[in-house]
């Protein structure tokens, strides 16, 4: 599988820092082309956030260059990838907290990461950042780990009503902030000529799912420079009408 990239990040309208980390890394292996893309969305006061974030980017592209050799020679196996990024999680976790601990402030980071090996990607979600898959249309891979979500979930609360509450950042665990995390697990089939975003919540609470598609699509993506450009317009849109958080997003085509 090839892959053509693009990221684009953005403080937004309000914030005085970028508090969202993102990673984009290929390698050509034995095994194929190999691709990971990770976002996370720091929170914590002052530069507080985008520390916990840069961390744990860090840790996942050590991962990246260190520890997925031997488990793509080792023949990868999901329980043995997510075995693995558990214990990056459970480590970047632990670092962060005890940072915090000594500093005596609060800082946490969602974190989403997509690998794409062969015709298989595996997804690890903590927080609320989201992975899509554009295909036909446009098709969210990942669960928010959300209040809001958990009262949807229930059937407690509508979407209309969940899109207005006033607790819809409020987040079930964070890197950094949980002492115990449970992190989402997804896997599933790549084809030629698909397209995948990742994104922070930023970048989705205000644009609809159409006009994410018309850009992102499949069939928008027709190169890297378009696809940047892409990413920039709906940046633009969301802070048009008037997003506050950071915002960022990476776009991913293969072919």
């Amino acid at each position: 599988m090839n892959f053509l990239t693009a990221t684009h990040t953005d403080v937004g309208i309000k914030k005085k820092t970028n508090q969202d980390s993102m990673l984009v890394q290929q390698a050509a292996t034995d095994f194929g082309n190999v691709l990971l893309a990770v976002i996370c969305d720091g929170m914590g006061g002052l530069s507080n956030g985008e520390l916990a974030s840069a961390a744990v980017i860090r840790d996942f592209s050590a991962w990246f260059k260190g520890e997925l050799p031997g488990l793509l020679y080792a023949g990868l196996r999901q329980e043995a990838l997510e075995e693995s990024w558990r214990d990056l999680i459970d480590a970047s976790n632990r670092r962060i907290s005890d940072y915090s601990e000594r500093l005596n402030v609060k800082m946490g980071t969602t974190c989403v990461a997509l690998l794409v090996v062969g015709n298989t990607y595996y997804i690890i979600n903590i927080g609320d950042s989201r992975v899509y898959l554009a295909t036909n249309d446009l098709y969210q891979l990942t669960k928010d780990q959300t209040f809001i979500q958990q009262e949807m979930d229930a059937n407690r609360m509508t979407y209309e009503q969940a899109m207005n509450d006033p607790r819809r950042n409020v987040l079930l665990q964070c890197i950094g902030a949980s002492d115990y995390l449970e992190p989402d697990f997804f896997m599933g089939t790549v084809q030629p000529n698909q397209s995948f975003l990742l994104c922070s919540d930023g970048f989705r609470h205000i644009i609809e799912p159409r006009e994410i598609f018309e850009r992102v699509g499949p069939a928008a993506c027709i190169s890297a420079a378009v696809m940047k450009k892409n990413l920039v317009y709906l940046t633009e849109l969301n802070k048009q009408r008037r997003e506050t958080d950071n915002i960022s997003a990476i776009a991913i085509k293969t072919y």
